[in-house]
C-alpha cells in the first residue's frame, strides 16, 4: 500500500503492538451514503474491531462509524455489521486462518484508493505474550535513544 496513492481514513496502531501480523489482504466495504461521508471526515474507529464469519461470508464487527450532524434523519445505524467484499478464494483462505487455534482477522486499516474507493487493509494475526509486548516497546524506546544521540552529533 503506496501511502502517496491511498488516503489513509483510520487506522488501527494498538493491532501492531497487541498481535503479530502474519498477512495482509486488501478488500472492499458495503457502505451506505452517509457512512460514506463520516469516514471521509475521519470519523471512524476501527480499534476494537474484528472479522466474523456469517453465511459464508465475511462482515467486519464493532466498527464504529459515528454519525454526521448532517445526516440525523437518514443517518445509519454507527455499530452494523460491514460486509467485506472479496473473491471466493480470499475468503476461503482467511476462513481457514480463522478456524486454526489463536488465529484472528484484524483490520489494520481504512483508506481510500486512487479511484476514490473506500478499502480496510486486514491481517491475519496471533496475539502477543507480555513479554513481546515489553520487547515490542524496548525496540521502539532503544530506536528513539539512538535517534536522540544522532541528532546531537
Amino acid at each position: 500500500m503506496s501511502q502517496t496513492l491511498n488516503k489513509i481514513l483510520a487506522s488501527n496502531r494498538k493491532a501492531r503492538f497487541s498481535y503479530h501480523i502474519l498477512d495482509t489482504i486488501e478488500a472492499g466495504l458495503v457502505l451506505e451514503g452517509s457512512e460514506v461521508k463520516s469516514i471521509r471526515e475521519g470519523k471512524m474507529n476501527i480499534t476494537e474491531s474484528f472479522v466474523v464469519e456469517s453465511k459464508r461470508e465475511l462482515f467486519l464487527y464493532n466498527a464504529l462509524i459515528s454519525l454526521r450532524s448532517q445526516s440525523k434523519n437518514f443517518g445509519h445505524d454507527p455499530l452494523r455489521w460491514k460486509k467485506l467484499l472479496l473473491h471466493t478464494n480470499q475468503i476461503k483462505k482467511m476462513q481457514g486462518q480463522m478456524q486454526k487455534k489463536g488465529m484472528t482477522v484484524i483490520p489494520l486499516s481504512v483508506y481510500s484508493n486512487q479511484s476514490g474507493r473506500i478499502k480496510v487493509q486486514l491481517g491475519i494475526a496471533t496475539g502477543k505474550e507480555k513479554a513481546d509486548k515489553r520487547e515490542t516497546i524496548k525496540n521502539r524506546e532503544w530506536t528513539r535513544e539512538k535517534q536522540r544521540i544522532l541528532k546531537q552529533y
